[in-house]
C-alpha cells in the first residue's frame, strides 16, 4: 500500500519534466529561413552579325554542245576515248569522204575552166571580138563555179566532225558502220564544259521582298562588295573549296513555284562538280549592325509552342519574356523581339525559379564564339534541355 502511494506522489512530478521536454524540443525544431535561389546569367548586347541564305540547287554545264553531222555518208572512224576532254577543233568522227572528194575534184575542174575563159573573153573584149555582154556572162559563170568548189570543199572538211568547244564529252550514240545525215535528229555525242560550272539555285520571291523591305527601312545593310559571292556545300555535307559569284537573278518568278532563281558560276579545275548534282549554295544578304544573340539553353517553350525565355530585372526578380525568333548563329538565337540589350537571361537555375520570384543572379561563364554569320531559316527553338540549331 505504501509502495502505490509512492508510485502516486512521483506521477505529477514526470508528468512536469515531459512537458518542460516537449516545449523544450519545439523550440529546437523551428524551420530555418527561406533562401534566395541562386541562378546564372548571360548579359545581352548589340551584335553586329552578316545574314546569309543556304539553298539548294542544282549544278549546270557551262557551255553544252550537241554533235551532229552536216553532211550525209557512213561513219568510218571514231577517235576519241568516251568520258575524257577534248579541245575544240579536235577531231571526233571520221566521215566517208570519197564522194566528196570527187565532187571538190570536179568543181575544182569547172572553176579551172570557167576562170580560163573569163580571162580570154577579157582581152578580146578590147578589141571588140567579143561582145561585152559574152565577156560578163564569163565573168559571172566563173564566180558560180567559184562558189560550188568552195561548197564542195566545205562539204568535203564537214566530213571531219570536229569539236565544237573544249569540255568533256559523253558516250557516242553511233558507232562505225552507221548511217548519218544532215540534221539529224539524235546527236553523235554531246561536250560539255564544265570548267567553270554554273550552280542554279532557287529562292522564295517572298524571301526577296523581305530582304528588300528590310533594306530599304534601315534594319539590314548591304554586304558590299563580297554580297556577290557564294559558298557552296556538296552533297556529303563538306565545303567545296573554291568559291563563286552570282551572274544574275531571273526577272520573274515561277509560277508553279513562286520562286526565282539565282545563277552562280564557280570555277571547277579539279572537275570535282558535274552537271546535275545536288548542291547548297550560300549568299549573302546583309548586315545586322544591333541584332539580340540569345543563348540557345536560356530559351525554352511553353505549352503554346511560343518561344520564352526567363529573365531576372533591375530589382532582382525573374520575369517571362515570349520571344519571336529567326535562326541559330551557332549555339545562339537570332531574337528579332521579347529581348533587348541589357537584359540578363538566365542560363542556368531554370528548374529552380519561377516568374516573380527573387534570385541572386551571378554571370555565366562564356560561351563558345558565335560565327560570323549563319544560314536564314524561320527557327522556334527548341527545350532548352536539348538545344539544336535551325538549319536551311
Amino acid at each position: 500500500m505504501q509502495a502505490m502511494r509512492a508510485r502516486r506522489a512521483l506521477i505529477p512530478g514526470m508528468l512536469a519534466i515531459a512537458v518542460s521536454v516537449l516545449a523544450a524540443c519545439g523550440k529546437d525544431n523551428k524551420p530555418p529561413a527561406a533562401q534566395t535561389p541562386e541562378v546564372r546569367v548571360v548579359t545581352l548586347k548589340d551584335e553586329t552579325v552578316t545574314l546569309d541564305s543556304s539553298l539548294p540547287g542544282r549544278t549546270r554545264a557551262y557551255r553544252i554542245a550537241e554533235v551532229r553531222p552536216q553532211v550525209d555518208g557512213i561513219i568510218l572512224k571514231r577517235l576519241f576515248v568516251e568520258g575524257s576532254d577534248v579541245k575544240q577543233g579536235q577531231q571526233l568522227y571520221q566521215i566517208d569522204p570519197a564522194t566528196y572528194e570527187a565532187t571538190a575534184k570536179s568543181a575544182d575542174a569547172s572553176l579551172e575552166s570557167a576562170r580560163l575563159l573569163s580571162q580570154r573573153y577579157g582581152r578580146l573584149v578590147n578589141d571588140e571580138a567579143v561582145s561585152k555582154q559574152q565577156d560578163a556572162e564569163a565573168k559571172a559563170a566563173y564566180l558560180q563555179a567559184q562558189a560550188t568548189a568552195d561548197r564542195a570543199h566545205i562539204n568535203l572538211r564537214y566530213t571531219r566532225v570536229l569539236s565544237p568547244i573544249s569540255g568533256r564529252i559523253s558516250r557516242s550514240l553511233f558507232t562505225e558502220g552507221a548511217l548519218v545525215v544532215n540534221g539529224q535528229a539524235s546527236a553523235l555525242t554531246t561536250v560539255q564544259q564544265i570548267d567553270p560550272i554554273y550552280v542554279d539555285v532557287t529562292q522564295p520571291s517572298s524571301t526577296l521582298l523581305r530582304l528588300r523591305r528590310e533594306l530599304a527601312n534601315g534594319h539590314l545593310q548591304a554586304a558590299g562588295a563580297n554580297a556577290a559571292r557564294v559558298s557552296l556545300v556538296l552533297e556529303d555535307g563538306s565545303a567545296y573549296a573554291e568559291s563563286g559569284r552570282l551572274e544574275f537573278s531571273e526577272v520573274s518568278v515561277d509560277q508553279s513555284t513562286g520562286s526565282v532563281t539565282l545563277r552562280a558560276v564557280f570555277p571547277n579545275p579539279r572537275h570535282e562538280l558535274l552537271p546535275g548534282m545536288f548542291v547548297h549554295a550560300r549568299l549573302a544578304e546583309g548586315v545586322k549592325t544591333s541584332a539580340i544573340l540569345a543563348p540557345q539553353r536560356g530559351v525554352t517553350r511553353d505549352l503554346k509552342g511560343q518561344a520564352t525565355a526567363l529573365v531576372v530585372n533591375g530589382t532582382n526578380e525573374v520575369e517571362q519574356r515570349i520571344l519571336k525568333t529567326d535562326r541559330a548563329f551557332g549555339d545562339k538565337w537570332l531574337v528579332t523581339d521579347g529581348l533587348k540589350a541589357g537584359d540578363r537571361i538566365i542560363v542556368e537555375g531554370l528548374q529552380f525559379v519561377r516568374p516573380g520570384a527573387k534570385v541572386k543572379a551571378t554571370e555565366a561563364t562564356a560561351t563558345a564564339a558565335v560565327p560570323a554569320s549563319a544560314p536564314a531559316a524561320a527557327a522556334t527553338p527548341a527545350p532548352a534541355s536539348a538545344p539544336a540549331a535551325a538549319k536551311s
